[in-house]
Formats: structure tokens, C-alpha cells, sequence
């Protein structure tokens, strides 16, 4: 019978040993923006300061400004040379260039059938990922022939954020966390345990509850908290094995040490 508890006790201990996922502090700069977008192994850094939206290198700063439009809700960066801005108050996505020069304007109000987007993600080619507040559907919108690629079935939840690459849209939601394929597919649906925010590098996931920050290997359900020194998460991002986070006046770069 001791055996017995013994063999529990080890294997609950054990169980939670693999539970966390250690991360070790490689840089921290001084930033302060009021919103911290993107960053890459370029020391490239995309960030939001009072409405303008900035591309700061190692050479030079770039910036790019839309008064008529008002404020930038989102930014999405995956395609450093198709950088999306979602000006949701006036139902419109800005395409920039590696320049930040004005390629492309999605103008919803002027499209049918009316689209009402509350999130946006970039897809393959010149498509994006949106949630339609309308048909409760997640769409794949090709902006240069106005026209879907892919649609889901309706989701009745509150969407809460949404990641993508050229292959893959996950759906974050009150309920559940969703991963599609290109095609709309449904390929996984994981019960959402708390979780806020969400951010994908190659197919991992990186999730926010309240001030703890969780990782979803590729392939896995089985969430592992990241142990992080004690400090405020504004914004968070994964590159490859890279987490940032910014605190409202550090930009902190973290290794993950994944398995």
C-alpha cells in the first residue's frame, strides 16, 4: 500500500515537473511606444506610437500615418512586404509595403456582400483571415479580386484574438481555441482554460492568462507554463525559440528552452 502511494506521489511530482518550460533573459532595451508590434532576428522593430505606425532598423526609422481613418486596432507583420493595419472604425485594412508605401485599401463599406471584420490575420498570397461579425464565420478574403478562398461554419462565441500563417488560422475564443487549415477545415479544437491572448511561430503557440504567459507545442494539447521573472506582459510575441515582451518601458528577449 505504501509502494503504492509512493509510486502516486513520484508520479504526481513528475507529472508536474513537466509542466513548466524555463525560459533564460538573452537582451532587455528601453522602449517606449504605445504599442509594441513585432520584432525580428534583424533587430527590425515594428511599434505604434500615438497613431503612427513605425518600422525601426539598425540604418533608419520609417513611418506611416492614416488621420482620416483613426485609430490603428490591429497590425500584422507575418509578411514583412504585405504588412496589414486594420483601422476597424471605419471597417478598413491598409496593405503596406517593406516601405510602409500604401499598396493595397480594403474599404468593407464599399464591397459586397457588407463585411464587418472585429479580426484580422494574414493568409497565403494576397489573401487575409477575417472574422465576419456578420455571418459569425472566419474567412479567408482574397483583397485583390474581392472575393473568398475559404469560409468556416458559424462560431457562436465571443472571439477573443486570432494568429496565422500561409497554412494555418487559430481562433481564440471565450470557448474554445481553433486551428483551420487553408481551406476553412477544422483540424483541432482545444477547451480554452483561461487564456486571453494568443501568438504562432511555426505552428507553437504562445498564450496569455491574466499575468502568466503558456506554451502549445505543435502537435500537443498539453499547455506548459513558461516561468518568467516577475513583470508586467502589455505585449507578448514568439519568433522561432525567441519571446518577447514588453512592459510598457522594456523590450525583454527571452530563449525559450523547449523540448
Amino acid at each position: 500500500m505504501k509502494f503504492l502511494l509512493y509510486a502516486f506521489l513520484f508520479s504526481t511530482l513528475y507529472v508536474h515537473s513537466q509542466a513548466t518550460i524555463k525560459v533564460t533573459l538573452e537582451k532587455s532595451q528601453p522602449l517606449k511606444v504605445s504599442s509594441f508590434i513585432d520584432a525580428d532576428a534583424l533587430e527590425t522593430l515594428y511599434f505604434i506610437i500615438q497613431n503612427e505606425f513605425s518600422k525601426q532598423t539598425t540604418k533608419h526609422t520609417l513611418h506611416y500615418t492614416n488621420l482620416q481613418l483613426g485609430n490603428i486596432h490591429t497590425v500584422n507583420t507575418f509578411n514583412p512586404l504585405r504588412l496589414n493595419l486594420f483601422y476597424q472604425n471605419f471597417n478598413t485594412i491598409i496593405i503596406l509595403d517593406n516601405r510602409l508605401a500604401e499598396i493595397f485599401k480594403i474599404d468593407f463599406n464599399t464591397i459586397a456582400p457588407y463585411r464587418n471584420p472585429s479580426h484580422v490575420s494574414t493568409g497565403y498570397d494576397t489573401t487575409l483571415w477575417l472574422f465576419n461579425d456578420n455571418t459569425q464565420q472566419l474567412e479567408l478574403f482574397d483583397y485583390k479580386t474581392n472575393t473568398l478562398r475559404a469560409s468556416t461554419t458559424p462560431i457562436n462565441a465571443e472571439v477573443l484574438d486570432i494568429a496565422s500563417n500561409y497554412n494555418w488560422c487559430w481562433l481564440l475564443t471565450n470557448e474554445y481555441i481553433y486551428q483551420f487549415n487553408y481551406v476553412g477545415s477544422l483540424v483541432q479544437k482545444i477547451k480554452n482554460e483561461g487564456f486571453t491572448k494568443l501568438d504562432e511561430s511555426n505552428e507553437n503557440i504562445v498564450l496569455q492568462k491574466k499575468d502568466e504567459l503558456f506554451y502549445l507545442k505543435k502537435g500537443t494539447t498539453n499547455f506548459l507554463k513558461i516561468e518568467l521573472p516577475d513583470l508586467l506582459i502589455k505585449q507578448f510575441l514568439l519568433t522561432n525559440e525567441t519571446l518577447y515582451i514588453y512592459d510598457l518601458k522594456t523590450l525583454n528577449q527571452f530563449h525559450l528552452k523547449t523540448i
